[in-house]
């Protein structure tokens, strides 16, 4: 795995990461349209994107966007020039150990650009994030079928 790195902005919002898992590698860069529309309308930047092949046997494939074919990316191959590369190989090797056997997943790494003033702004007047979290869509839509059995 060959990782290059290019310049970071300074003024950064929270930034994320994910990984998004296609079982049965049925992967082929469909959801490049909604990532381009998000960085489109300066919501987000895309600071780094790979996509991880984990075969029937769990042996793990890393494929930056300049291994893959262009009908494997979709829209994605766009982002290719613009990739900060922040992740190590050590990053992305426990990042993938997520994915299931016989599966394909991007992982993606985002600025908010939407936050970033009030990041900034924070930073200027001398606070720091402490703590930050995240709660799955589907721990929420657990939550919600919980309250409406209860409810029932």
């Amino acid at each position: 795995m060959r990782r290059r790195r290019t310049s970071v902005p300074i003024e950064l919002g929270p930034v994320d990461w994910i990984v998004v898992e296609f079982p049965g590698s049925t992967f082929n860069g469909s959801i490049a349209p909604e990532i381009t529309s998000l960085v489109d309308r300066g919501l987000v930047k895309i600071l780094d994107l790979l996509i991880l092949m984990k075969d029937a046997d769990g042996a793990l494939e890393i494929a930056e966007l300049s291994d893959l074919e262009d009908g494997e990316l979709g829209e994605l191959r766009a982002f290719e020039t613009e990739l900060a590369t922040l992740l190590s190989e050590d990053d992305v090797i426990s990042a993938a150990e997520a994915i299931e056997p016989g599966s394909t997943a991007a992982l993606l790494v985002w600025d908010n650009l939407w936050a970033a003033p009030f990041g900034a702004s924070v930073r200027h007047a001398g606070g720091q994030l402490v703590a930050s979290g995240r709660i799955p869509v589907q721990v929420l839509l657990a939550a919600i079928e919980a309250d409406d059995t209860e409810g029932a």
